[in-house]
Parts: structure tokens; C-alpha cells; sequence
């Protein structure tokens, strides 16, 4: 019993064949005892026991707790911009449909289709020839009568000397012909009204630019015959610069925004549909007098130099009014805000490369940026991704950041807000 012991012990940590091919060879061929098979099992049994506290190193390695990769960024305290957003809508400030004032045939267009007129520029010319004609007739007539009306003043002098020297001359006549002369100037100065409105006419068939503006497609060609009763104008012009952008807020944020208007004139930027190319810089003209009940938002007006024609009137953009500049805040990318039953909160990094929860309260997130109310210091990492692996007091290990050198990725983030101007809206 005692050399079987002996045999067994050093065959701890050995593999099951080996163990195997030893007994073939250590075992006498002898027939063994009857009551020597049951405890050979059992000290084998009590062999496994003791080397399975004898199990290599790298078990135990594999049960200590793993570092979790994660990507951390530094809190910066800096002015972040807070800004409003909304849908919109471009609109012209002017808008004419070019239409004749006067029946007649139009025998010239000077204008071409998409061009940039001044006010006052001719565009067309509707055949004057009639009008003339009239304007010649009204002068006759004015003639005719002017010298009527001389005549009619010279007798009057007369009637009235002789009343005066010698009474060869009634009152009666010489009223009545008082009269006649009052008459007569009545018809000279019917005669020019008659004069000026045949002048006005002949200028109607003029057509100048009642604006300054872009010339929209022409919708009728010269040899037509137009009327001033004609339905469809002649043309459209519509001014692009300056331009307005209507657009709508939540009727919460007007009270703020009638606010700082008081104090001074508020920047207003317009993007394109995917909010990522701003079209125009202008600035907030006015809020509507009233809201909109069925959708609970009010109205605004914004002003555009639009030099660039970058806007075109009915053109759909999303709009972004800069309230405010909040200063001194402290910064983070929005990736590193959790949520959870107790609200918000951040995983900070600690200089032992453990993690450690935290509540914050979030001031608003726009641009990928988050600023943070309280909770949080300037200067603290923390982390970006990989959260879902972690709870207070795990092991982190930092991945190299792939922003350039000197700038955190909340500090990117800025830069983007600052090139693009992408935001969203506050909580």
C-alpha cells in the first residue's frame, strides 16, 4: 500500500495517457489483493484532488477583471453658442405681374428672359401710333377753344367799358358775357385734362420695370395684341436682394426671443435641407402678431442681403437664430452622456484607469456638443464610447484618440459647429 501511494504521487499534474502507461509499467503482474483495487481508487481520487490545487497560473490570470477599451475626451470650459431652430421658407420681398394699362399690339420686348433689371428699365413697347393720334386731337381742340376763350375775353373788356363810360352797354350783357368767358376756360382746361390723359396713355405703352429685380420666362411674344383687362401678365419680376425668409419657432421660445430683440438686432442663418451648407447670414426683422393655434408656433421674419442669389423665393430651409452666447460653459461631446432611471450622467475617468458614475444635468445639446449645468468640472475625461461595458469602479484602458494632436474631440465638435453650424435643439 505504502509503494502504491508512493507510485501515484508523483504522477500529479501528468496527462491521463501518461498516467495510464505508467501503471502498465510500475504495476506487478502479480494478481493484487482483493481489497487493493478499491483503495488504489481512492487514493487516484485523492491524487486528483491535490493536483487540481496545483493548476497553472494563467487559470487564476483569466479570472481577474479585464480592462474595458474605451474613448475618452477632456471637458472644456469655453463660450458655446445657443441657437434656435426652425423650418422655413424664402420669400420676395417684391413681386409683380407685369401687365399693360393700355389695348394695343406689342411690337417690341427688350428684355430677356432671367435677367437682372433696374427700375425704371424699359422692358416693352406696346404700338403708340393710336395713342398719338389721340394726343394730337386733344391739342387741336385745346387750340380751337384757347381762342375762343381770347375772343370771348376781349368782348367781355368791351361790355364792360361801355357800361362804364357811356351806359351804351346793359348789365345783363355784360354778366352774360362774364359767363360765357367762365365757360369757355372750363372747356380750355377740359381740354387739357383731355391732353394730359392722352400724354399718360402714350406713356403706358411704354412699359418700364416698376422694380428692381429678376425677370421670370416671358408669356407673350411680340405681334400679339394685349389688353388691359388680360388675366395672365406679361411677365413676372421678383426681387432677390434683399430677400426674406419666413419661418416658425414653438411659441415657448417667443417670449425669449421678443427679449433680446429689445436689446439689440439678432443673427439669423440659413441652411439648406440637410442642414449641412449654410446659403445666407441676415438678420431677424419682426415676429408675427399673433400664433398659429393649430400648431402652436408663431411666425418670423428674417432679413437676407442674399448678394449670391443663394436663396430663390418658395425655397424650403432650415433656419437657425442665434440667441445667445453662453460664457464660460463646460463642454463635452454629447456621446458621453448616458441616460438612465435616475436621469442623466457620465462615466469620469480617474488617474487609476477605474471609471467613476456620475450625475450631471445637461444645459442643452446642439452641434454635437453638450454643455453641462452642473456635476461636471472643466479638465475631466470622460468617456465617448464603450459605456455599455461599463459600472462604477471598472477598469478602463484608453484607445488612442484619433483627433488631432491638441484637440479633444469636444473641441472637433466645436470647430464642426463653427464650419457648419448644424444644431439641434435644446431640451
Amino acid at each position: 500500500m505504502i509503494n502504491t501511494v508512493n507510485a501515484v504521487r508523483p504522477l500529479c499534474g501528468q496527462s491521463d495517457a501518461a498516467l495510464l502507461l505508467r501503471d502498465e509499467r510500475t504495476l506487478p503482474s502479480r494478481k493484487a489483493p482483493s481489497y487493493g483495487l478499491g483503495a488504489l481508487l481512492f487514493l487516484l481520487s485523492l491524487a486528483g484532488l491535490g493536483c487540481g490545487g496545483s493548476k497553472p497560473t494563467s487559470a487564476r490570470a483569466n479570472m481577474a477583471p479585464q480592462a474595458v477599451p474605451v474613448a475618452v475626451a477632456t471637458a472644456e470650459r469655453r463660450d458655446v453658442p445657443y441657437y434656435l431652430t426652425g423650418l422655413g421658407s424664402a420669400s420676395a420681398f417684391y413681386t409683380v405681374d407685369v401687365k399693360s394699362r393700355v389695348d394695343g399690339e406689342l411690337v417690341e420686348v427688350n428684355f430677356k428672359e432671367g435677367q437682372q433689371v433696374k427700375k425704371g428699365d424699359l422692358l416693352a413697347v406696346i404700338d403708340p401710333r393710336p395713342y398719338q393720334v389721340t394726343l394730337d386731337q386733344a391739342q387741336a381742340t385745346l387750340f380751337k377753344d384757347q381762342a375762343t376763350l381770347r375772343d370771348a375775353k376781349l368782348n367781355y373788356e368791351r361790355y364792360k367799358g361801355l357800361l362804364q363810360d357811356s351806359g351804351a352797354m346793359s348789365q345783363q350783357q355784360v354778366d352774360t358775357q362774364a359767363a360765357t368767358v367762365d365757360q369757355l376756360e372750363g372747356t380750355v382746361r377740359n381740354d387739357e385734362a383731355t391732353i394730359a390723359n392722352a400724354k399718360l396713355q402714350l406713356t403706358y405703352c411704354h412699359i418700364t420695370a416698376p422694380v428692381t429685380g429678376r425677370v421670370g420666362l416671358r408669356l407673350v411674344d411680340p405681334g400679339n395684341i394685349v389688353h388691359a383687362s388680360d388675366t395672365n401678365p406679361m411677365l413676372v419680376i421678383t426681387q432677390l436682394q434683399p430677400i426674406a425668409v419666413i419661418f416658425t419657432l414653438p411659441e415657448d421660445n417667443l417670449p425669449s426671443v421678443s427679449q433680446r430683440m429689445a436689446k439689440g438686432t439678432l443673427s439669423v442663418e440659413a441652411y439648406s435641407r440637410d442642414s449641412q451648407t449654410r446659403l445666407a447670414t441676415g438678420t431677424l426683422l419682426t415676429i408675427d402678431n399673433q400664433i398659429d393655434q393649430s400648431t402652436g408656433t408663431g411666425r418670423l421674419k428674417a432679413v437676407f442681403d442674399n448678394k449670391d442669389n443663394a436663396l430663390w423665393p418658395n425655397q424650403f430651409v432650415n433656419v437657425r437664430l442665434l440667441l445667445e452666447v453662453r460664457k464660460n460653459s463646460t463642454a463635452i461631446p454629447a456621446a458621453a452622456i448616458q441616460r438612465g432611471p435616475q436621469g442623466t450622467y457620465v462615466f469620469v475617468a480617474k488617474s487609476d484607469n477605474t471609471v467613476d458614475l456620475r450625475p450631471v444635468t445637461v444645459a442643452f445639446i446642439q452641434d454635437n456638443v453638450a454643455v453641462i449645468g452642473s456635476g461636471l468640472s472643466p479638465n475631466e475625461a470622460v468617456v465617448t464610447d464603450g459605456q455599455d461595458k461599463l459600472q462604477a469602479g471598472s477598469h478602463i484602458a484608453v484607445r488612442p484618440s484619433t483627433a488631432p494632436a491638441g484637440k479633444t474631440q469636444a473641441g472637433s465638435a466645436a470647430q464642426s459647429s463653427g464650419a457648419t453650424g448644424v444644431s439641434s435643439s435644446a431640451p
